[in-house]
């Protein structure tokens, strides 16, 4: 009789937990965003050691860029298939054994011997960070309620942005202390310790709640996106090799495949079945698939000045990885200062917030493509540097504040799936970026006598142009928020109590 009140009692406890704020919250979160910032940390950081690989492992140029576009691909291809994964059987579950299996593979790349094991290693590498991802945000769902979801998901956002913006000085940092030709494996080497460290705190404090009903995979829906992301993205992740002038065609099948998805999913919904992305997320959460299209939109613009940057300050000017990295060192301080208030401003603001964000980012970084092409060379660097911190600051106004609003009316049972979806959508305008506009920067390169001050202006300015795009969407949003009401703060329960909160639910 004991023993069934003992377990009735545990049951009752787990359920518990999942209703009521747990107390380790805020430290179990600090041991996701470490983990969050180190998978996302890998997109960039490896782009100044490509040099150092390439010449050590004796690659081509081509191979050795899978390296860096290999992570990518696999990383986007995981994201929501690992989203639904984790709201079925254990977002906790899910996460420790992604971020083990991260350690793992950070550890096979640094020791990689040949350019063939190296990107076998950073494939792995990537199909685990795309596992881990979703969970974050999952998890954020799961953990906070009300104003703290606010000031979670701020967290969240800077990471995720000052993740992106301190990969190139991470990179010229390591590099500058590891000296040698051996020096780029520790750029690998270092997500060991801090990997494991995270692994340790992450399975001592992530809540145990019971994963949701569990049910069969949608396998039909897993092929046709994830058939439909891979062929978007493998001509941009091959620019470089030219990949889109050969593979122009998977495009259009691309969007084909994605078209099938869609329909897909809405049939396998009205089955009242359980679809890998419940299209009703799209229409059901308020301010979801705005938040997805600006994020996609946004990601364009942001991740493709980095690489842009680095080219200009290290080929045009002759910068050092470690002085080129500085060089946008003030874009990340501002990113990181702003996110953090942002957080706890969103619940007051809304969506006027990204787009005060956005104005700034706009306004930051047009001034810093005119600076660059008109400042004198010795002092460029610095003349951009205002600017560049003005943009930064928009930044943290941007990226925490969208997913805050993008996922806070996502019911938590769907919290993964979303997470994921969200990401993919990021990861997709990240690969235009990276493809687009350093490609854009090189044909002007080529046709201007080799002037990298037109380039970078050119290049910079066309990411301008998408991150307009981003601000028109948002301006959308905003204004549909003022005539049906305000964006709304969050009820404390998650799973909503308010007209908003009840139409959500109903997905």
């Amino acid at each position: 009789m004991k023993r069934g009140a003992r377990a009735g009692d545990q049951v009752r406890g787990r359920t518990r937990t999942a209703d009521r704020p747990d107390p380790a919250r805020w430290r179990a979160l600090w041991a996701t965003l470490v983990a969050g910032f180190m998978t996302l940390l890998d997109v960039t950081i490896v782009a100044v050691a490509l040099p150092s690989m390439q010449r050590q492992l004796g690659a081509s140029a081509a191979s050795v860029q899978w390296v860096v576009s290999g992570y990518a691909l696999a990383f986007a291809l995981a994201l929501v298939t690992a989203g639904r994964i984790g709201d079925a059987v254990g977002r906790r579950r899910v996460f420790l054994w992604a971020l083990a299996a991260f350690v793992v593979c950070s550890a096979a790349a640094g020791a990689a011997p040949s350019i063939t094991l190296l990107v076998a290693a950073r494939l792995a590498q990537g199909i685990a960070a795309g596992c881990l991802a979703p969970q974050n945000s999952a998890l954020i769902q799961q953990m906070f309620k009300g104003a703290e979801r606010g000031r979670a998901f701020g967290l969240f956002g800077a990471t995720v942005g000052i993740s992106s913006a301190v990969g190139p000085v991470t990179g010229g940092l390591i590099l500058a202390l590891a000296d040698g030709p051996g020096g780029w494996r520790w750029i690998f080497y270092v997500n060991v310790p801090v990997g494991a460290l995270a692994l340790l705190l992450g399975s001592r404090l992530l809540p145990r709640v019971a994963p949701g009903r569990r049910g069969h995979l949608d396998l039909p829906g897993v092929a046709l996106l994830g058939a439909g992301v891979l062929a978007i993205m493998l001509p941009l992740v091959l620019a470089e090799a030219g990949g889109i002038r050969r593979l122009w065609w998977l495009f259009p099948a691309g969007l084909a495949l994605l078209a099938g998805f869609a329909r897909w999913e809405k049939r396998v919904a009205a089955r009242d079945a359980e679809p890998l992305l419940d299209p009703r997320l799209f229409t059901g959460a308020r301010g979801y698939a705005a938040g997805a299209g600006i994020a996609a939109l946004y990601f364009v613009g942001f991740s493709g000045v980095w690489l842009v940057f680095a080219l200009f300050f290290q080929n045009g000017l002759g910068y050092s990885p470690l002085r080129s990295g500085l060089a946008v060192t003030p874009f990340a301080v501002g990113s990181a200062a702003a996110a953090v208030v942002a957080g706890r401003l969103v619940e007051r603001l809304g969506r006027l917030l990204t787009v005060l964000g956005l104005t700034g980012v706009v306004l930051g970084l047009g001034a810093t493509a005119l600076i660059l092409r008109f400042a004198p060379a010795g002092a460029a660097a610095w003349c951009a540097a205002p600017a560049l911190l003005i943009g930064g600051i928009g930044s943290g106004c941007v990226i925490s504040p969208n997913v805050t609003m993008t996922l806070r009316d996502v019911p938590v049972r769907m919290a993964g799936a979303a997470g994921g979806a969200l990401q993919t959508g990021q990861r997709l305008g990240g690969a235009v970026g990276t493809a687009a506009l350093p490609g854009l920067f090189y044909l002007v390169l080529g046709s201007s006598a080799h002037d990298y001050r037109t380039a970078v202006a050119v290049a910079v300015g066309a990411g301008v142009l998408a991150l307009l795009g981003a601000l028109a969407a948002a301006v959308l949003d905003w204004r549909r928020d003022r005539r049906t009401g305000p964006g709304g703060t969050d009820s404390p329960d998650s799973a909503g109590t308010g007209h908003r909160h009840t139409r959500a639910n109903q997905c």
